[in-house]
């Protein structure tokens, strides 16, 4: 599922800033950009990205700005400057041309003037507040979207459901119909049968075999069966949204199931209006299939 969402915090020390987005995934894939000086507090994250999300190609933002001490009270880096100072007359010792750094030069040298400091347990204290205040506002981001993805799943059970329902009252004629054909073809064959051959085949014997046929095949176009499993599936499915949590994998089972059943009775059709509506079906059941795979 997609989802955004941003957070920042302020301190005495800087500014800290989490962006957390998603696209849809199958799977859980985690990435990170954060600056290198805050690489430690990746564990971290990962550990509360994963106790709250278990789908989705995740991203997550953190930057830490730095603010630099207030006028007045600026502190240079005694200890950094003599560091300077003897490396720059060990090089003067073998280039004794070189030119010396200047103040500007040395001033801007990282660590030289002092910034605001902050301590790693506020610092990672305050990035565990902060993220899980930018998880909560992403989830309900999510959960925005979760609630059209439901709509939209309810209304293709409801199709599916119509269909079902209005194929329903044909099976029995459908067989009938066909139990009704079958008898009066084979009784034409196998009178012809009959009066080609030989032997002689009894009136009962003929009547007898042209029953088993009827019912054997008309077992076999029989789906009164499959719309049944239909029917219970749609409503487990139903009952899975309403019941909410996190229902991706259970729905990706009952996709499965779902267009097992569509391809029985696609197979089963013996007549147009069988085979449209398993057409029908199965084209709503991959819609299903599409979002079902981006939801939690």
């Amino acid at each position: 599922m997609t989802g955004y969402a941003v957070a920042t915090s302020e301190s005495p020390a800087g500014t800290l800033t989490i962006e957390i987005k998603s696209v849809n995934s199958r799977f859980l894939d985690l990435q990170f950009r954060i600056n290198d000086d805050l690489r430690a507090l990746e564990p971290d994250l990962r550990s509360a990205i994963m106790a709250a999300i278990t789908r989705g190609k995740v991203e997550l933002r953190l930057s830490f700005g730095r603010k630099a001490a207030a006028a007045g009270t600026q502190a240079l880096n005694s200890q950094l400057l003599q560091e300077l100072s003897r490396l720059q007359g060990e090089v003067a010792a073998h280039f004794p041309q070189a030119p010396q750094m200047s103040v500007a030069e040395l001033l801007r040298w990282p660590g030289v003037v002092e910034e605001a400091q902050i301590g790693q347990e506020t610092l990672q204290a305050d990035v565990a507040a902060l993220t899980q205040r930018t998880l909560a506002a992403f989830i309900t981001s999510r959960q925005r979207e979760g609630a059209a993805l439901e709509a939209m799943l309810v209304s293709r059970i409801e199709s599916m459901e119509a269909i079902v329902k209005r194929i329903t009252p044909l099976i029995p004629q459908v067989v009938s119909q066909f139990q009704q054909k079958a008898v009066e073809r084979m009784q034409e064959a196998l009178g012809i049968a009959c009066q080609s051959s030989n032997t002689s085949l009894s009136r009962q014997d003929a009547l007898e075999r042209i029953r088993q046929e009827v019912i054997l095949y008309g077992i076999r176009i029989d789906v009164a069966e499959e719309l049944g499993r239909l029917s219970a599936h749609l409503s487990e499915t139903r009952h899975i949204l309403k019941k909410g949590g996190q229902v991706g994998k259970r729905l990706d089972f009952m996709m499965q199931e779902l267009n097992r059943e569509a391809n029985t009775l696609g197979a089963k059709a013996s007549v147009k209006e069988l085979a449209d509506a398993s057409m029908e079906l199965k084209l709503l059941i991959e819609q299903m299939r599409e979002q079902v795979q981006n939801l939690e």
